[in-house]
């Protein structure tokens, strides 16, 4: 990975259903559990460039130190399940870090902002590491969710694999 980028926080895989994924994926690695947000909001996103929709579904869970997200493409699918999907870093700079990126090689593919504000962009390494390269930068909601869903994993009861937020 470019310098700067750090230690991955999250690991994707794309799916064909995101709450049957997610219960899958808790039982076969007890993982979880899962938080399925269906339809996330998205203000405004581009591909490769040019305005598109993108409209996506998501499951987040924890497995051990790293959180998983498997994702489910509802607009024409970047990454066609199933498979790996991308590998998820908090950055300082969205723009300088995706910049680093691309002069690896890596463009960016996907860029989108969330109705709540968040930013987020996906560089496409798949050439030569075999997956896309998300990055966003932290903010309070983004970390607050991150510390509920590993807060939530350490008590889990293995109950409930997948749970739904509106």
């Amino acid at each position: 990975m470019p310098a700067g980028l750090g230690a991955p926080v999250q690991v994707a895989y794309a799916v064909n259903d995101v709450s049957s994924a997610a219960a899958l994926f808790a039982a076969q690695t007890g993982a979880g559990p899962f938080f399925v947000i269906e339809h996330i909001a998205i203000e405004t996103a581009r591909l490769n460039g040019a305005p598109v929709a993108f409209d996506h579904s998501s499951a987040y869970g924890q497995w051990g130190s790293v959180m998983v997200e498997l994702v489910e493409e509802h607009s024409s699918p970047i990454v066609h399940p199933p498979g790996l999907h991308h590998l998820a870093f908090m950055v300082s700079d969205l723009a300088a870090s995706t910049a680093a990126c691309t002069t690896h090689g890596w463009p960016e593919v996907l860029w989108a902002r969330t109705t709540a504000g968040q930013e987020f962009a996906f560089c496409d390494a798949r050439p030569q590491r075999g997956h896309l390269i998300e990055m966003y930068e932290p903010s309070p909601r983004l970390l607050k969710f991150y510390e509920m869903v590993a807060d939530v994993s350490r008590g889990w009861d293995g109950s409930l694999p997948v749970r739904h937020i509106d």
